[in-house]
Protein backbone atom coordinates (compact mmCIF):
# COMPACT_ATOMS: atom_id res chain seq x y z
CA UNK A 1 0.00 0.00 0.00
CA UNK A 2 1.02 3.59 -1.09
CA UNK A 3 0.08 6.72 0.42
CA UNK A 4 1.16 9.88 1.79
CA UNK A 5 1.33 11.39 5.25
CA UNK A 6 0.24 15.18 4.14
CA UNK A 7 -1.48 14.18 0.87
CA UNK A 8 -2.98 18.17 0.81
CA UNK A 9 0.58 19.10 0.17
CA UNK A 10 0.31 17.47 -3.33
CA UNK A 11 -1.76 20.32 -4.52
CA UNK A 12 1.50 22.08 -4.80
CA UNK A 13 2.49 20.08 -7.96
CA UNK A 14 0.48 22.59 -9.73
CA UNK A 15 3.04 24.52 -9.43
CA UNK A 16 5.04 22.60 -11.84
CA UNK A 17 2.74 23.55 -15.11
CA UNK A 18 2.16 26.81 -13.84
CA UNK A 19 5.85 27.39 -13.63
CA UNK A 20 6.34 25.42 -16.67
CA UNK A 21 3.77 28.09 -19.02
CA UNK A 22 5.51 30.80 -17.12
CA UNK A 23 8.81 30.16 -18.26
CA UNK A 24 7.22 29.50 -22.12
CA UNK A 25 5.68 33.07 -22.12
CA UNK A 26 8.84 34.26 -21.29
CA UNK A 27 10.91 32.50 -23.71
CA UNK A 28 8.17 33.71 -26.14
CA UNK A 29 8.39 36.87 -25.04
CA UNK A 30 12.11 37.21 -25.09
CA UNK A 31 11.67 35.82 -29.07
CA UNK A 32 9.11 38.69 -29.84
CA UNK A 33 12.12 41.28 -28.58
CA UNK A 34 14.79 39.76 -30.79
CA UNK A 35 13.03 39.79 -33.89
CA UNK A 36 12.36 44.03 -33.49
CA UNK A 37 16.37 43.88 -33.70
CA UNK A 38 16.42 41.43 -37.28
CA UNK A 39 15.70 37.87 -38.08
CA UNK A 40 17.00 35.45 -35.57
CA UNK A 41 19.48 33.91 -37.40
CA UNK A 42 21.04 36.83 -38.14
CA UNK A 43 20.83 37.87 -34.38
CA UNK A 44 22.12 34.37 -33.65
CA UNK A 45 25.94 35.18 -34.98
CA UNK A 46 26.28 38.10 -32.64
CA UNK A 47 25.56 35.94 -29.98
CA UNK A 48 27.54 32.82 -30.51
CA UNK A 49 27.84 31.86 -26.85
CA UNK A 50 24.34 31.46 -26.32
CA UNK A 51 22.71 28.31 -26.42
CA UNK A 52 19.26 27.56 -27.95
CA UNK A 53 18.63 24.47 -25.68
CA UNK A 54 20.31 24.93 -22.05
CA UNK A 55 17.45 26.58 -20.71
CA UNK A 56 15.02 24.63 -21.74
CA UNK A 57 17.16 21.92 -20.38
CA UNK A 58 17.61 24.34 -17.03
CA UNK A 59 14.28 24.84 -16.35
CA UNK A 60 13.02 21.11 -16.96
CA UNK A 61 15.62 20.11 -14.26
CA UNK A 62 14.66 22.64 -12.25
CA UNK A 63 10.93 21.55 -12.67
CA UNK A 64 11.60 17.56 -12.02
CA UNK A 65 13.25 18.60 -8.92
CA UNK A 66 11.01 20.37 -7.25
CA UNK A 67 8.13 18.28 -8.25
CA UNK A 68 10.70 15.52 -5.72
CA UNK A 69 10.49 18.23 -3.26
CA UNK A 70 6.92 18.31 -2.98
CA UNK A 71 6.61 14.62 -2.94
CA UNK A 72 9.30 15.11 0.11
CA UNK A 73 6.89 17.30 1.73
CA UNK A 74 4.04 14.87 1.25
CA UNK A 75 6.08 12.18 2.86
CA UNK A 76 5.00 9.08 0.71
CA UNK A 77 4.61 6.06 2.80
CA UNK A 78 4.55 2.10 1.54
CA UNK A 79 3.42 -1.33 3.06
CA UNK A 80 1.76 0.15 5.95
CA UNK A 81 -1.05 -2.45 7.20
CA UNK A 82 -2.89 -3.43 9.82
CA UNK A 83 -3.17 -6.15 12.26
CA UNK A 84 -4.75 -7.53 15.69
CA UNK A 85 -3.06 -8.48 18.82
CA UNK A 86 -4.35 -10.05 21.44
CA UNK A 87 -2.97 -8.55 25.04
CA UNK A 88 -3.70 -8.75 28.59
CA UNK A 89 -4.41 -5.74 30.44
CA UNK A 90 -7.22 -3.23 32.05
CA UNK A 91 -9.76 -1.02 31.01
CA UNK A 92 -8.98 2.70 32.96
CA UNK A 93 -11.79 5.63 32.52
CA UNK A 94 -10.01 8.71 34.12
CA UNK A 95 -12.42 11.31 35.11
CA UNK A 96 -10.85 14.19 35.05
CA UNK A 97 -12.28 17.72 36.93
CA UNK A 98 -12.16 20.97 34.61
CA UNK A 99 -14.17 22.89 37.14
CA UNK A 100 -12.50 26.43 37.55
CA UNK A 101 -10.98 25.88 41.19
CA UNK A 102 -8.72 23.62 38.70
CA UNK A 103 -6.89 26.70 38.32
CA UNK A 104 -6.20 27.76 41.54
CA UNK A 105 -2.21 26.77 42.45
CA UNK A 106 -1.76 22.80 43.66
CA UNK A 107 0.56 24.59 46.69
CA UNK A 108 0.00 26.81 49.27
CA UNK A 109 1.99 28.79 47.00
CA UNK A 110 -0.61 31.54 45.17
CA UNK A 111 1.90 31.27 42.20
CA UNK A 112 2.77 27.82 41.74
CA UNK A 113 1.96 25.29 39.28
CA UNK A 114 -1.93 25.11 38.89
CA UNK A 115 -4.11 21.84 39.53
CA UNK A 116 -4.52 21.66 36.27
CA UNK A 117 -1.16 21.67 34.75
CA UNK A 118 0.38 19.40 37.64
CA UNK A 119 -2.60 16.87 36.67
CA UNK A 120 -1.87 17.20 33.05
CA UNK A 121 1.71 16.70 33.69
CA UNK A 122 0.69 13.33 35.91
CA UNK A 123 -1.40 11.72 33.73
CA UNK A 124 0.96 12.54 31.03
CA UNK A 125 3.51 10.07 32.81
CA UNK A 126 0.51 7.73 33.86
CA UNK A 127 -0.36 6.94 30.22
CA UNK A 128 3.18 5.89 29.14
CA UNK A 129 3.25 3.45 31.18
CA UNK A 130 -0.19 1.68 30.60
CA UNK A 131 1.06 0.39 27.54
CA UNK A 132 -1.30 -2.53 26.82
CA UNK A 133 -4.41 -1.14 28.73
CA UNK A 134 -7.45 1.00 26.81
CA UNK A 135 -8.24 3.86 28.24
CA UNK A 136 -11.24 6.44 28.34
CA UNK A 137 -11.53 10.17 29.34
CA UNK A 138 -14.49 12.21 31.00
CA UNK A 139 -14.39 15.52 31.70
CA UNK A 140 -16.81 17.25 34.49
CA UNK A 141 -17.62 20.58 36.16
CA UNK A 142 -21.27 21.46 37.40
CA UNK A 143 -21.91 18.40 34.15
CA UNK A 144 -20.27 15.39 33.09
CA UNK A 145 -19.32 14.39 29.40
CA UNK A 146 -17.64 11.48 27.41
CA UNK A 147 -14.03 13.55 26.00
CA UNK A 148 -12.92 10.12 24.27
CA UNK A 149 -13.92 6.79 24.58
CA UNK A 150 -11.93 4.09 25.77
CA UNK A 151 -8.97 3.43 23.48
CA UNK A 152 -5.96 1.57 23.35
CA UNK A 153 -4.45 5.10 21.31
CA UNK A 154 -2.63 6.82 23.70
CA UNK A 155 -0.39 9.10 21.38
CA UNK A 156 -4.47 10.55 20.96
CA UNK A 157 -5.17 10.41 24.04
CA UNK A 158 -2.29 12.63 24.76
CA UNK A 159 -3.07 15.23 22.48
CA UNK A 160 -6.13 15.85 23.72
CA UNK A 161 -4.64 16.48 27.81
CA UNK A 162 -3.12 19.54 26.43
CA UNK A 163 -6.90 21.14 25.75
CA UNK A 164 -8.41 20.74 28.99
CA UNK A 165 -9.06 23.71 30.26
CA UNK A 166 -12.52 25.27 32.60
CA UNK A 167 -13.62 27.18 29.37
CA UNK A 168 -14.49 23.25 27.81
CA UNK A 169 -17.59 23.20 30.22
CA UNK A 170 -20.54 25.60 30.08
CA UNK A 171 -22.21 24.83 33.50
CA UNK A 172 -19.15 25.40 36.58
CA UNK A 173 -19.37 23.34 40.05
CA UNK A 174 -18.26 20.54 40.71
CA UNK A 175 -20.36 16.94 40.31
CA UNK A 176 -18.42 14.55 41.13
CA UNK A 177 -21.05 12.19 41.55
CA UNK A 178 -22.24 12.45 37.85
CA UNK A 179 -18.63 12.00 36.50
CA UNK A 180 -18.63 8.84 38.36
CA UNK A 181 -21.97 7.34 36.56
CA UNK A 182 -20.59 8.84 32.69
CA UNK A 183 -17.56 7.05 33.65
CA UNK A 184 -19.07 3.65 34.49
CA UNK A 185 -20.93 4.00 31.40
CA UNK A 186 -17.55 4.02 29.25
CA UNK A 187 -16.85 0.59 30.17
CA UNK A 188 -17.26 -2.21 27.72
CA UNK A 189 -19.93 -4.49 28.91
CA UNK A 190 -17.54 -7.43 28.70
CA UNK A 191 -17.46 -8.36 33.08
CA UNK A 192 -14.13 -10.25 32.16
CA UNK A 193 -12.43 -7.24 32.16
CA UNK A 194 -11.04 -6.01 34.86
CA UNK A 195 -11.63 -1.51 35.22
CA UNK A 196 -10.89 1.37 37.21
CA UNK A 197 -12.09 4.80 37.46
CA UNK A 198 -9.37 7.37 38.06
CA UNK A 199 -11.36 10.04 39.47
CA UNK A 200 -8.65 13.23 39.60
CA UNK A 201 -10.07 16.79 41.61
CA UNK A 202 -9.48 18.84 44.19
CA UNK A 203 -12.79 17.70 45.94
CA UNK A 204 -14.84 20.38 46.00
CA UNK A 205 -18.22 18.51 45.60
CA UNK A 206 -21.17 21.01 44.97
CA UNK A 207 -23.85 18.67 43.23
CA UNK A 208 -25.10 14.92 44.17
CA UNK A 209 -23.77 12.12 46.03
CA UNK A 210 -20.05 11.01 45.43
CA UNK A 211 -19.58 8.40 47.83
CA UNK A 212 -22.91 6.59 47.01
CA UNK A 213 -21.37 6.70 43.41
CA UNK A 214 -18.47 5.18 44.02
CA UNK A 215 -19.98 2.13 46.10
CA UNK A 216 -22.33 1.96 42.99
CA UNK A 217 -18.82 1.59 40.80
CA UNK A 218 -17.22 -1.16 43.85
CA UNK A 219 -20.51 -3.07 43.91
CA UNK A 220 -20.24 -3.42 39.83
CA UNK A 221 -16.46 -4.81 40.26
CA UNK A 222 -14.96 -0.84 39.23
CA UNK A 223 -12.60 0.31 41.71
CA UNK A 224 -12.22 3.78 42.37
CA UNK A 225 -8.79 5.88 42.96
CA UNK A 226 -8.72 9.11 43.83
CA UNK A 227 -5.99 11.69 43.05
CA UNK A 228 -6.52 14.80 45.00
CA UNK A 229 -5.14 18.24 43.85
CA UNK A 230 -4.49 21.22 46.26
CA UNK A 231 -3.81 22.05 49.52
CA UNK A 232 -5.43 22.38 53.07
CA UNK A 233 -4.51 26.23 52.97
CA UNK A 234 -6.55 26.82 50.17
CA UNK A 235 -5.28 29.11 47.23
CA UNK A 236 -7.30 31.92 44.93
CA UNK A 237 -8.99 31.10 41.56
CA UNK A 238 -7.24 33.29 39.02
CA UNK A 239 -10.16 34.73 36.59
CA UNK A 240 -9.64 34.17 33.03
CA UNK A 241 -7.79 36.46 31.14
CA UNK A 242 -3.82 38.01 31.82
CA UNK A 243 -3.34 39.34 35.51
CA UNK A 244 -7.20 39.60 35.37
CA UNK A 245 -7.56 39.40 39.31
CA UNK A 246 -9.12 36.37 41.26
CA UNK A 247 -12.94 35.15 41.72
CA UNK A 248 -14.71 37.16 44.67
CA UNK A 249 -17.55 36.26 46.28
CA UNK A 250 -20.84 38.57 46.87
CA UNK A 251 -18.97 40.55 49.95
CA UNK A 252 -16.16 40.90 47.39
CA UNK A 253 -13.84 38.50 49.34
CA UNK A 254 -11.11 36.55 47.35
CA UNK A 255 -12.54 33.04 47.46
CA UNK A 256 -9.84 30.47 48.55
CA UNK A 257 -9.92 26.74 47.09
CA UNK A 258 -9.34 24.24 49.22
CA UNK A 259 -8.85 20.61 48.45
CA UNK A 260 -11.23 18.10 50.77
CA UNK A 261 -8.81 15.47 51.39
CA UNK A 262 -11.44 13.78 53.76
CA UNK A 263 -14.18 13.93 51.11
CA UNK A 264 -11.68 12.39 48.80
CA UNK A 265 -10.22 9.45 51.06
CA UNK A 266 -14.12 8.48 51.79
CA UNK A 267 -14.43 8.52 48.30
CA UNK A 268 -11.59 5.74 47.36
CA UNK A 269 -12.61 4.15 50.44
CA UNK A 270 -16.34 3.15 48.69
CA UNK A 271 -14.64 2.42 45.82
CA UNK A 272 -12.51 0.29 46.64
CA UNK A 273 -9.36 2.05 45.53
CA UNK A 274 -6.69 4.38 47.18
CA UNK A 275 -6.17 8.20 47.80
CA UNK A 276 -2.65 9.52 46.74
CA UNK A 277 -1.94 13.56 46.66
CA UNK A 278 -1.11 14.66 43.64
CA UNK A 279 2.08 17.05 44.68
CA UNK A 280 3.09 13.50 46.52
CA UNK A 281 6.64 13.12 44.69
CA UNK A 282 5.86 9.15 44.63
CA UNK A 283 2.36 9.37 43.61
CA UNK A 284 2.37 8.20 40.46
CA UNK A 285 4.44 5.00 41.73
CA UNK A 286 1.25 4.03 44.24
CA UNK A 287 -1.24 4.58 41.68
CA UNK A 288 0.20 2.87 39.07
CA UNK A 289 0.83 0.39 41.88
CA UNK A 290 -2.64 0.24 42.81
CA UNK A 291 -3.80 -0.15 38.93
CA UNK A 292 -1.20 -3.57 38.97
CA UNK A 293 -3.51 -5.33 41.73
CA UNK A 294 -6.06 -5.72 39.09
CA UNK A 295 -5.55 -8.88 36.99
CA UNK A 296 -5.05 -8.30 33.01
CA UNK A 297 -7.60 -9.81 30.85
CA UNK A 298 -7.08 -10.72 27.66
CA UNK A 299 -8.78 -8.27 24.52
CA UNK A 300 -8.02 -7.56 20.88
CA UNK A 301 -6.06 -5.18 20.41
CA UNK A 302 -5.77 -3.43 17.47
CA UNK A 303 -2.31 -2.31 15.99
CA UNK A 304 -1.10 -0.15 13.08
CA UNK A 305 2.32 -0.85 11.46
CA UNK A 306 3.24 2.51 10.36
CA UNK A 307 4.17 2.76 6.45
CA UNK A 308 8.16 3.06 5.31
CA UNK A 309 9.10 6.19 4.89
CA UNK A 310 9.75 6.62 0.65
CA UNK A 311 10.94 10.45 1.21
CA UNK A 312 14.78 10.15 0.88
CA UNK A 313 14.42 8.62 -2.78
CA UNK A 314 12.83 11.98 -3.73
CA UNK A 315 14.92 13.92 -1.39
CA UNK A 316 17.68 12.25 -3.37
CA UNK A 317 16.05 12.63 -6.67
CA UNK A 318 15.97 16.64 -5.86
CA UNK A 319 19.55 16.79 -4.87
CA UNK A 320 20.79 14.80 -7.82
CA UNK A 321 18.85 17.30 -10.78
CA UNK A 322 19.64 20.57 -8.61
CA UNK A 323 23.47 19.79 -8.38
CA UNK A 324 22.89 18.34 -12.44
CA UNK A 325 21.36 22.22 -12.59
CA UNK A 326 24.33 23.91 -11.51
CA UNK A 327 26.69 22.27 -14.07
CA UNK A 328 24.48 22.94 -16.87
CA UNK A 329 25.58 26.39 -17.88
CA UNK A 330 23.36 29.03 -20.29
CA UNK A 331 26.14 29.36 -22.94
CA UNK A 332 27.21 26.59 -25.29
CA UNK A 333 29.30 23.95 -24.78
CA UNK A 334 33.01 24.43 -26.30
CA UNK A 335 33.23 21.25 -27.41
CA UNK A 336 29.39 20.61 -28.43
CA UNK A 337 29.20 23.87 -30.12
CA UNK A 338 31.35 22.54 -32.99
CA UNK A 339 28.87 20.49 -33.81
CA UNK A 340 26.17 21.05 -36.19
CA UNK A 341 23.24 18.45 -35.37
CA UNK A 342 20.44 19.09 -37.55
CA UNK A 343 22.08 20.01 -40.47
CA UNK A 344 24.19 18.20 -43.27
CA UNK A 345 28.07 19.51 -44.20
Amino acid sequence: MFDFANPYLLFLLWLVPLFAVAYWLARRSRRKRLQKFGHLDVIAHLMPEASKYKPAIKITLRLIALAAIIFVLARPRAGEKEHDETVAGIEVMIAFDVSNSMLASSTDDANGTSRLDRARLMLEKMLGRLTNDKVGLVIFAGSAKVQFPMTTDFYTAKMYLNELHPSMMTYQGTSIAEAIGMAMNGFSPDENIHKAIILITDSEDHEGDAIEAAKMAKEKGIQVDVVGLGSAKGAPIPLPGSNAGYFTDAQGQMVLTTLNEKLATEIAQAGGGIFVNGASSDALDKLVDQLETLQKSEFKHVSYSAGAEQFPVFAWIALIFLVIDVFVLDRKNNILKKINFFTKK
